[in-house]
């Protein structure tokens, strides 16, 4: 996995407007079917992993834990983020390409 080009995709998916970041925007673009892709900070609260996994299974959602707050956060142009959402299929599967590649 190339973490700069993961990074690079969330930030053009953001340019594009598509990314949902936060906890409460993340869990409506889950519950109304617009997120194709979930990605949770590795250093976030088990609480928030476990309820975005939960969440993720239930609606069948792909879940991805991936890099720091930090790190998501500066990819967005925000300070920092534990979880956003990808909302354009084209753009959630060519992130998943890069989050599975070993």
């Amino acid at each position: 996995m190339n973490k700069n080009k993961v990074l690079s995709l969330i930030g053009l998916s953001m340019k594009a407007g598509k990314i949902a970041s936060g906890e409460f925007a993340t869990e409506k673009a889950v519950k109304t079917g617009k997120a194709y892709l979930v990605v949770v900070a590795a250093e976030a609260s088990e609480n928030t992993k476990k309820k975005f996994r939960n969440m993720c299974d239930y609606y069948q959602v792909p879940f991805y834990e991936f890099g720091e707050k930090t790190e998501l956060g500066g990819a967005i142009g925000k300070e920092f983020r534990a979880s956003l959402a990808v909302t354009d299929a084209n753009l959630a599967s060519a992130l998943e390409k890069q989050l599975t590649m070993a």
